[in-house]
């Protein structure tokens, strides 16, 4: 039985490989034509040295220059003496063109478009092969049918035989807004490059807390499908912020994450001041201290920019530095654009 390793690069293309029981994972990769940088293949030079977000693994002998007592405690591997004995997610420090590996394209054709308010649309395509693995959180570019502009696109869901799913902002005048509004249909080609991104789910290893902004719901609502298929014993809690009602969406899905996921809890919010949410303003003004933990948190945050410099602004202004902090900042496409 095989083990699917993830090589996640510096600049955010990820590549699966399959490593068989007791291969090396550099071996596994160069099996595939992935150069993963390398000096030796003793454990000597320290030039593989890699960081495992998840899984189980073994390693051989090594000597300290390669890499430290401390680095190994902390997680890091060197990737010639590194043998997978489950699923791995491996952080390479080097770039994909370095090590030769090409971002995938994928065909697909469109399944179902659904739109969810006059703000938010959800479209659901199918990958052809039905072979399209990424990271929960990750994103890939959708080239817009009849045109060759692309669009980066979080997946919100995870894959099933192939499905996968998008949800994106209705932008007037948008080029992916006027085609999915528009003459989008069944069994529309569609060509996805990918998977891209650094804004993964790691594997939790304390609380987590999840922050997400408009449509930056998305790549949490495929991270919270892996915590259903693989839940934690650790708290997750959710803010989730909208400008206006309309654009609080996907609502009936979180309160059924809630209901499977242990742990799992969430809270919304709308800035608009004529809304009668019950929890107006900022996603700032609704962090509850106890899901902070004092720091000893994973925090992962979506949204635009604006939002995302406030809570880091927040963080520093309450003396709260967390465990980690992973985000990312989306720009949605201008009309005409």
């Amino acid at each position: 039985m095989t083990n699917r390793i993830a090589l996640n690069f510096e600049d955010g293309v990820t590549r699966f490989i399959e490593a068989m029981p007791q291969e090396l994972v550099a071996d596994a990769a160069y099996r595939l034509g992935l150069n993963i940088p390398m000096d030796c293949r003793d454990g000597a030079c320290g030039t593989c040295k890699s960081r495992c977000e998840s899984g189980t693994y073994t390693l051989g002998s090594y000597i300290e220059d390669a890499m430290t007592e401390e680095e190994a405690e902390a997680g890091h591997v060197l990737t010639c003496q590194m043998r997978a004995t489950s699923d791995c997610v491996l952080s390479i420090p080097a770039a994909s063109s370095v090590c030769k590996v090409k971002v995938a394209t994928h065909e697909a054709e469109m399944v179902e478009v659904r739109p969810l308010s006059d703000s938010t649309i959800a479209f659901t395509v199918k990958v052809s092969g039905g072979n399209l693995p990424y990271l929960p959180g990750q994103y890939v570019n959708v080239q817009v049918p009849g045109t060759t502009q692309t669009r980066s696109y979080s997946f919100s869901s995870m894959p099933r035989d192939g499905v996968v799913e998008f949800l994106v902002r209705n932008i007037p005048g948008g080029l992916m807004s006027t085609y999915l509004s528009g003459p989008a249909a069944g069994g529309d080609a569609l060509a996805l490059t990918g998977p891209i991104g650094a804004f993964y789910l790691r594997e939790p290893k304390r609380p987590v807390l999840m922050l997400a902004g408009g449509t930056g719901l998305a790549p949490f609502l495929a991270m919270l499908e892996e915590l259903e298929r693989h839940p934690t014993t650790h708290p997750v809690h959710m803010v989730y912020g909208v400008t206006r009602d309309v654009d609080l969406v996907e609502v009936p899905r979180l309160e059924g994450f809630a209901a499977s996921i242990p742990g799992f809890t969430f809270a919304t919010v709308v800035a608009d001041e004529a809304s009668t949410h019950e929890r107006k303003g900022y996603v700032t003004q609704h962090l509850p201290k106890e899901a902070l933990f004092g720091g000893d948190v994973d925090v992962y945050l979506c949204g635009p920019p604006p939002m995302v410099e406030a809570v880091r602004s927040h963080f520093e202004a309450t003396g709260v530095t967390p465990a980690s902090f992973h985000f990312e900042k989306f720009n949605p496409s201008q009309p005409g654009s």
